[in-house]
């Protein structure tokens, strides 16, 4: 079993790639999805990750089976759906490395992946019998990690509230990132009241600026981060670009300062960022208690510097770097 695992969306990102001579966007497919990007990153940084989702059995599908396989990840939880394509994204990049984002999610084979098969994957009970399911003897992962994408409709939300609940009452640490995609919701309103119910369950959560804001009402990074830590999470991560991170733990709070890099595409980087970070939480086994101030901003650090060296290159997958390539 995984360290890490990771439930949620692994879809084709159709990235664009500069334009023909006719003024033709071009595009080009990488590997995506949110949560499979941070098992792919901690994967590639020497964490022992798994991923936890559904794929169309179509040609795509093949590919981002294979992709997760070749990268190191766990697909024993990886299932196939006969009724629905995989899923697509379409992300326009701006000259600042700024990405747009159209879902081709109607609805998309990611989002048909059931309760059972979540806790099935969890439990190893689809490999070893439902003997593991039962007992409760199978080994747990120290983390499971999941993104808010996976609440925009059923049965994948039912799946995602209910591995929860299983990993939350056995004792596994929880990670959550509420990455906000307008296109997915029907309104502002229920994306906020559907990214907050997930908050009591987090023990780690990481936020972008903006989705502090949408989750708090307040731009104010201690007060931000104040009122998310009073709804669950002990470690909230506020990513902020280029300037770094504010971190707050305990009585601890602050920002640890990012690194300069050209910019060529930001696609992926906040899920290098919470890969790195999960990664070295789950050499501590799991455990963020006791995690101490400087340790803590080294740990931030590093992911920091992570989080850079794959935003100056293009795609999500394909840009992450490996733990060689990182030096402090």
């Amino acid at each position: 079993m995984a360290d890490i695992l990771t439930l949620g969306e692994l879809l084709m990102d159709m990235t664009q790639n500069g334009t023909d001579e006719f003024g033709n966007g071009m595009f080009t497919a990488f590997p995506g999805g949110a949560p499979a990007n941070v098992a792919v990153a901690a994967a590639r940084l020497g964490a022992e990750t798994g991923f936890i989702g559904k794929v169309g059995n179509d040609a795509f599908g093949r590919i981002l089976t294979e992709t997760l396989r070749k990268e190191g990840v766990d697909v024993s939880g990886l299932f196939t759906c006969d009724d629905q394509p995989t899923t697509m994204a379409l992300v326009s990049v701006d000259e600042n490395g700024e990405r747009e984002f159209a879902f081709y999610r109607n609805p998309g084979a990611d989002t048909q992946l059931t309760a059972d098969e979540a806790i099935s994957a969890i439990a190893g009970s689809h490999i070893r019998g439902n003997e593991d399911l039962i007992s409760g003897q199978a080994k747990l992962p120290a983390i499971l990690h999941v993104g808010s994408l996976s609440m925009t409709t059923m049965p994948i939300r039912e799946a995602c509230e209910s591995a929860l609940h299983y990993a939350k009452d056995r004792g596994v640490l929880i990670s959550y990132d509420p990455n906000y995609r307008a296109a997915l919701w029907d309104s502002e309103e229920r994306a906020v009241e559907m990214m907050k119910s997930l908050l009591p369950l987090a023990d780690i959560l990481k936020v972008s600026d903006e989705e502090m804001l949408l989750l708090t009402g307040t731009e104010d990074f201690e007060e931000g981060s104040r009122i998310l830590s009073e709804q669950g999470p002990s470690l909230v991560l506020v990513t902020l670009g280029a300037k770094g991170v504010f971190v707050r733990m305990g009585s601890y709070s602050g920002t640890v300062p990012g690194f300069s890099v050209r910019v060529a595409d930001t696609n992926g980087a906040g899920d290098t960022f919470f890969g790195a970070v999960l990664c070295q939480i789950s050499k501590r086994d799991g455990l963020i208690d006791g995690l101490g101030e400087d340790e803590l901003r080294k740990m931030v650090t590093y992911a920091n510097k992570a989080a850079s060296l794959t935003c100056s290159r293009r795609g999500a997958m394909p840009a992450m770097p490996y733990a060689e390539e990182i030096e402090l």
